[in-house]
């Protein structure tokens, strides 16, 4: 494997994620104003964001030669957080060339971990942190619990000048998701 790429698992021996409903409440949304840390060492209001973003939420990226949590793959969608950034990395020009001006990746780990991720994945786009939970309170996005750890289920939020335009819920398998994205965005007129 080279710099940046990533073993992707066989999707048919992890379970997926059932639609509970979770992020029904989100299309047609304001986002609210919560300032969040990036990895490119800025803060990002997305309320404040003019034009098409994309935010694709995902549980947690692991580290290489740190186990996951104990029961991770058999998480209805926890698997497959780097496969699923890299695709996001792999699609970023095609999003650009949609209309994307803005694509963050979003969690609940903090700035200082997801750093370590989108260097070592090579992203061309800052990942958010919202270890607080502020955004994730203010718009009741979906989460579940693991050892301790409050963490986001997996789906892609599409916001046009503040306000979310389409949610992508459930996400699996993840590294389909950039490229679904993709597919819808190319059958819009803006």
């Amino acid at each position: 494997m080279t710099a940046g790429t990533i073993e992707t698992p066989d999707w048919s021996s992890i379970p997926a994620p059932q639609d509970d409903g979770a992020a029904a409440h989100l299309p047609g949304s304001k986002v609210p104003p919560v300032p969040l840390p990036a990895t490119d060492g800025g803060t990002v209001d997305l309320s404040r964001l003019r034009g098409r973003t994309v935010v694709y939420a995902y549980p947690r990226t692991g580290r290489p030669g740190i186990p996951n949590p104990e029961g991770w793959d058999m998480i209805p969608g926890a698997r497959g957080c780097s496969p699923q950034s890299c695709a996001f990395r792999d699609h970023f020009a095609q999003l650009r060339g949609l209309g994307v001006l803005h694509l963050f990746g979003l969690s609940t780990q903090d700035t200082a971990y997801q750093a370590e991720a989108a260097q070592r994945l090579h992203l061309p786009f800052p990942l958010l942190s919202d270890a607080a939970g502020a955004l994730t309170r203010a718009l009741r996005l979906p989460t579940f619990e693991t050892q301790g750890m409050t963490l986001l289920k997996r789906l892609t939020m599409i916001i046009d000048d503040g306000t979310i335009t389409r949610v992508f819920y459930p996400v699996f398998p993840p590294d389909r998701n950039a490229a679904d994205v993709v597919a819808w965005l190319a059958t819009q007129r803006r």
